[in-house]
Order: C-alpha cells, then structure tokens, then sequence
C-alpha cells in the first residue's frame, strides 16, 4: 500500500507479519478452527478417521486464509482532496478519495476506512469491489462541524478479506490533510458617515507631501529624480539639491482586537459570548479588507496577525485573500488566553497612529476599562462591542447588565462603544455603530470609520 505514491506497505518481518495475521481472524475464521480442532481431539479420542478429516479440513481453512492474504502484496495508491479545505462553521465539506491499482494484478474486495475526529461526524466506510490492474476508484463523503478548529483527516485504512471471510487484515496510509472550520462571517453593511475624507471609504487615504509652499516636505535629490521637482528655496536653505515629495497613496489601516482573556467570559460551545465576538472580529475582518484596508488582527497579549511587517499589517504586496485566510486561520484555533489585562494590546497601539481600532471586549472592570479608554488616543475612529459574560450566561431573558459606567467612560474617551445582549445580530450592532458614530461626528468626536 502507499499514500499518494504506488508501493507496498513494509510490513516488518515475516514473523512479526504473520503474528498479525493470525490477530486478524474473524469470529467465522476462529469458529472454524475451534470447530477443526475440537473435531481432531474427538477423532482421536473416539478413533474416527472421517471425523479427523473432517475436522483437519476446518481447522486447515482459516490457516490457509491467513497465509495466502498475508503473501498477498496489492500496490495500491491512495489520495485525498478536501473541496473546500477551509469552511466557516456550520457549513459542509466533501471530501474526495481515489485508489488507483498501480500493479499488473487485480485487486480483490477492498473496504475503504478514513479516520476522521468526532465531531465531523461518523467514521465513513466503503467496500470496493475489484480494481482491475491499472484501475481506479473514486469515492466522496462529507463532514460538518458547528465548532470552529484545525481538524486532521486520515490516515486512510484499507481493510483485506479473503473470499471466505476467515481473516480481515488492516493496512494504512501514511498521509493525512486538515480541515479549517473558521469563524461564522456576516455580511456587515457599508457605512459612508458624514465627515468622511475623499476617498477613505475606498480603503485609501493620500499622504500630501505638498499641501502648500509653507508646507513642502522635502528630500534629497537621487540620480534620475526630474529636475522639474527641484525645489530650490529648501536647496538653498540646506546647501544641497532638494526635490519636492509627489503624493503617496497609503492604504487606511485598520485593527481588529479581539479580547480573549479567559476571565471576561463565561460558558463555552457555538452559543456563547466567545463564539459571539470571535465570530464578530472575523467579520469585522473580512468587510474590512473588502473595503481595501490594511487590516491586522490583534489579542489582548499584543499578538498580532499576519505580522508581517514591524508594525504587524500586511504588506502592501500581499494580496487580500492571503491576508485573510492567515487571520482567518488564526481566529479559526484562538482559545482562552490565561492573561488578566490589556497590557499587551495597550503597549502595541500606543506606539504610533492606528488608524481605526475596532475591538471586541468580554467583562470589563474599572482598571481595564481605563486601559481600553487609554488605546483610544491616537486612533483616528474606535469602536468597541461590549460583552458582559455574566449577562449571557443568563441567557437571553436576564436583565440588562449593569454597564453603563463602562460605556459611558469609554464613549468619554472618544469610544463608539455598544453593548452587546445575548443572542444580538451583528449587522444591527453594526449599523447602530455607525448612527451613534455619526452622532458624535457632529458633537465634535474626531475621526471616521466606515
């Protein structure tokens, strides 16, 4: 047997191999011998000579089974393709296997066994009847998980039996593949509020480098810069030949921060306030790489995702699509952090301007709602979703969580800051945000998001 590629299975030595054989006896293969041996003994005993044929050939059957399947050497290639090989939970997969009978001779009945975790679904199992020399087979199956995670499939198992049923022997395959169940995403709606600069609902901004003659950043000049850009009242000022910058489109940035610490939530499984705001920042995510912003996802312990660059974001070459399935992927195994602040996250936003910070926040205390108020300060938009782990451990019929304090002190810091009830659609959470971030644009809050 092989993996991918034709060849035989090592089966160790002969000894070793035939021991397993042996092991792999049916209750019909065991019965029969039983049945044999017992016939001899009483043969023996009662001297019947027919009885003791008899009895030889029962117990002789099952042997000559275990032999002839343990010398059989089938070249058997196997693979796998997973279509698709990353799915948002709660939805399907199917997942493809083909054996190919590499060798001159035929194959005899084959059953076909793939490992797979639990919580996909059952073990599945097929029975292939022969594959001629050169033939194939192609057989499918599907799994389901509602529970995000990184779920390995394989290895595939083939299962020889001989024409009488006496002894079935197990060979596997040495190749497996993984399965992605990423977060649940919703479809957030484009928000243009009022005070938007030209051109950042797009996901670009332009950096002006000649917004006036007071304002003229300039450079030194480099071989082959025009000398039409040479600015020549800075030339003078410097002693040596200055150019004018030409304007440089940037990419918006945007960063998603999903808190996880393990005490600001409570309960678990596809219902509870975790899930909640891990599905949350990757649709945050993904709507905002739509929209053309650099995005990167970042934890309450200041781990960042993709990372590439020093400052965490994506660079400007890396296509979207790769950048979301890196931070996709890694929202798709995120758990509980054993942290009990924001320190790391507050340490990487304070360094420099962010642009817009969405983040998703479990239980807040006094302390940490002032570290969260503090990120906000040189963040062009920040938006907060607030999630009381008390409150959905009650479930949907509790009463309203007592966290108007901690709104308050973050909206004080310039925050959009929305609570969030058990069981709340983020798309009206959304679209909430943007009204009330629309009404502080008009109070004097600075900044923009979209």
């Amino acid at each position: 047997m092989a993996a991918g590629a034709p060849g035989p299975v090592d089966d160790g030595d002969d000894k070793g191999g035939l021991r397993a054989a042996l092991s792999g006896l049916t209750t019909r293969g065991r019965s029969f011998l039983a049945a044999g041996v017992a016939a001899a003994v009483c043969a023996y005993v009662l001297g019947q000579g027919d009885l003791l044929r008899v009895g030889l050939l029962l117990a002789v059957l099952p042997l000559v089974c275990v032999t002839v399947l343990h010398r059989t050497r089938y070249r058997v290639a196997g693979s796998r393709r997973l279509s698709p090989s990353r799915v948002p939970a709660g939805s399907e997969a199917r997942v493809h296997l083909r054996m190919d009978n590499v060798s001159r001779l035929p194959t005899g009945l084959l059953m076909l066994q793939d490992r797979v975790p639990y919580v996909l679904g059952p073990r599945p199992r097929f029975v292939l009847d022969r594959v001629e020399a050169g033939g194939r087979r192609e057989v499918s199956y599907r799994v389901r998980s509602d529970l995000r995670g990184r779920y390995p499939l394989g290895p595939l198992q083939l299962r020889l039996s001989d024409p009488f049923g006496m002894c079935e022997l197990t060979r596997s395959f040495s190749a497996y593949d993984t399965l992605v169940v990423v977060p649940r995403t919703e479809v957030l709606p484009t928000l243009r509020l009022a005070g938007e600069a030209s051109g950042y609902g797009d996901g670009r901004q332009r950096s002006l480098a000649l917004a006036g003659e007071d304002d003229i950043i300039p450079r030194g000049y480099r071989h082959g810069d025009d000398m039409r850009r040479v600015h020549w009242r800075s030339t003078a000022r410097y002693g040596e030949l200055m150019v004018r910058r030409e304007e440089q489109p940037q990419r918006a940035r945007c960063t998603v921060l999903l808190d996880t610490r393990r005490g600001a939530f409570q309960g678990a499984g596809p219902d509870s306030a975790f899930e909640w705001a891990v599905s949350g920042a990757a649709s945050a995510l993904v709507h905002m790489l739509e929209r053309g912003f650099a995005v990167r996802l970042l934890t309450d312990d200041g781990h960042s995702v993709p990372g590439e660059s020093a400052d965490g974001f994506a660079g400007a070459a890396q296509e979207s699509a790769e950048a979301a399935g890196l931070m996709m992927d890694a929202l798709a195994v995120v758990e509980h952090s054993d942290g009990g602040d924001l320190s790391g996250a507050y340490d990487v936003l304070r360094g420099n301007n962010e642009g817009l910070l969405v983040a998703f926040f479990g239980d807040l205390d006094e302390g940490q709602t002032a570290v969260a108020a503090r990120m906000r300060q040189r963040s062009g938009a920040a938006v907060a979703f607030v999630l009381d782990g008390a409150d959905w451990a009650r479930g949907r019929d509790g009463a309203p969580p007592p966290a108007a304090d901690r709104l308050r002190l973050l909206r004080e810091a310039g925050w959009t800051a929305v609570a969030v009830r058990p069981g709340a659609d983020l798309v009206q959470l959304w679209q909430r945000a943007g009204e009330e971030r629309t009404a502080g644009a008009t109070t004097g809050f600075p900044g923009e998001w979209s």
